[in-house]
């Protein structure tokens, strides 16, 4: 266990996932009650930062730096820095994206190039403030001229877009902590559900009458857990009550194969969607089994290959690096498979162990199962990619990643998923609805955002729809001079 103590000073979030991000297997408190093998202290006083590293109670380096910007931006990058040194020292490690913990890398580079500084300043800036490698600087500037490209094509700043959530599955997968229920168990719900999601639907058609529809993003969840007619359903009424005529993507995720028949998938195409997500997340059938995955590769495979039959020419497929038990000959041969159904985007995961997921709960089962070299894994992917014809679009990261890694998306030319990268860079408000669905306001100067959560238990939005509503409409009618 490492113990963190903070005197004068805070930043909490900051040290503790930077310290995560170099001690990942330990347990890190902010509690002085419980002892612990090592001692971080960070201290603040009179413009100097102080940083001191003990192991059962040896004291082993001591750093200090000062502050000539007491701002509250500059004391916390002077600050990460200053750690970020001392804990490469005592681990012998360096991180590939240096300081940054926060999930949005590109987003700071993208504003800089918005601001008309160059290339060169921007990686210069990447370098000095955020101590990020040169792999992953050129990574980022790869990705935020693309997405900057893409973005010009697009009035998003007269925009906004729609998220639904369905939060049935199939099943849970190991990994996952997402609010998500089994359709088997709660099948009864669903159509008091999507009954409660057409009066949100209703609601959100008239929240922008300013604004033109961007894209539509069913996500979840697994949409395709719902039946046929209930699919059929949901679509229509999506149709009916937004105004599709400058909508650029309308994406659905299939995600699980075992939850796809033609039927659906005629269904989809039917309704316009443009963009869909069929995700093996590996093609290792052991794998599959062990995370909970009720399907098989044969299934990946044809329901693929019914999809392309029905029409669709965008296809998403994603992948995780990292799942227990998987080295770097399994990722080949997942890439192997892929690349004989040749998806339009490949979306590259890497592994993060989430809190609430099972993987987490019940960690010493898997304990030793754990991927090795997931960086190289990540490597074969970027190789792969390069060599077929997909470019990367998109970048994020999340907590407890293996290895401090990051999730990619490639696509080939012309079909990268614009809500990604709206949704991604923050650029456009995304109203979104369903049980776990999380709205973002985002205002003309781009810098302030504020959200409105729905309730994730789907019994509660049933019964509380008319509070989700009223959450966003307060939200949406003080700023309406803005949001509007």
């Amino acid at each position: 266990m490492m113990q963190i103590k903070l005197i004068n000073i805070d930043f909490e979030y900051d040290i503790q996932s930077l310290a995560k991000a170099f001690f990942p297997k330990e347990d890190i408190t902010f509690d002085n009650h419980n002892e612990a093998d090592s001692v971080l202290e960070v201290s603040y006083d009179k413009n100097q930062i102080g940083i001191s590293f003990s192991e059962n109670g040896i004291p082993i380096l001591s750093k200090s730096d000062t502050v000539l910007d007491d701002n509250r931006k500059n004391k916390k990058n002077v600050l990460k820095r200053l750690l970020y040194s001392v804990l490469s020292e005592v681990t012998k490690q360096t991180l590939q994206w240096g300081t940054l913990t926060g999930i949005r890398p590109t987003k700071l580079a993208m504003e800089k190039l918005e601001h008309g500084e160059s290339l060169d300043q921007i990686e210069n800036f990447m370098y000095e403030q955020y101590l990020c490698s040169k792999e992953k600087i050129d990574l980022c500037m790869d990705i935020v001229t693309r997405e900057h490209r893409i973005l010009k094509e697009i009035d998003y700043k007269n925009g906004y877009s729609i998220y639904i959530g369905i939060p049935f599955c199939p099943s849970t997968c190991l990994y996952c902590s997402f609010a998500s229920y089994s359709v088997e168990r709660f099948s009864h719900l669903v159509d008091d559900y999507i009954d409660a999601l057409f009066k949100e639907i209703e609601y959100a058609k008239n929240a922008c009458p300013n604004k033109r529809l961007t894209t539509v993003y069913l996500g979840g969840g697994t949409p395709t857990t719902l039946n046929e007619e209930q699919l059929e359903r949901l679509l229509i009424k999506i149709r009916e009550e937004f105004d599709f005529t400058h909508v650029k993507e309308f994406t659905v995720e299939a995600g699980r194969p075992d939850s796809i028949t033609r039927d659906k998938l005629r269904i989809l195409k039917e309704q316009g969607v443009t963009r869909i997500s069929i995700n093996p997340q590996t093609m290792k059938q052991e794998t599959l089994d062990l995370i909970g995955r009720k399907h098989t590769v044969d299934q990946i495979r044809e329901s693929f290959a019914i999809a392309r039959e029905e029409g669709h020419d965008n296809i998403n497929m994603d992948i995780i690096i990292g799942l227990p038990g998987e080295c770097k000959e399994d990722v080949e041969e997942t890439l192997r498979e892929i690349d004989i159904l040749s998806p339009d985007s490949l979306t590259v995961h890497t592994l993060a162990i989430k809190r609430a997921a099972n993987l987490n709960i019940y960690k010493d089962q898997y304990k030793d199962m754990e991927a090795e070299d997931v960086s190289g894994m990540l490597d074969l992917c970027f190789e792969y990619t390069g060599k077929s014809g997909y470019q990367p679009y998109y970048l994020y990261r999340q907590k407890n990643m293996a290895e401090n890694l990051e999730n990619i998306g490639y696509a080939k030319e012309g079909k990268e998923g614009i809500y990604n990268i709206l949704i991604m860079e923050e650029k456009q408000t995304i109203l979104a609805l369903g049980a776990g669905a999380a709205s973002k306001f985002v205002f003309p100067d781009g810098y302030r955002i504020e959200r409105a959560e729905n309730v994730k238990s789907v019994t509660d939005y049933i019964a509380r729809i008319d509070e989700m509503i009223a959450r966003k409409e307060k939200i949406l009618s003080e700023n309406a001079e803005y949001l509007r």
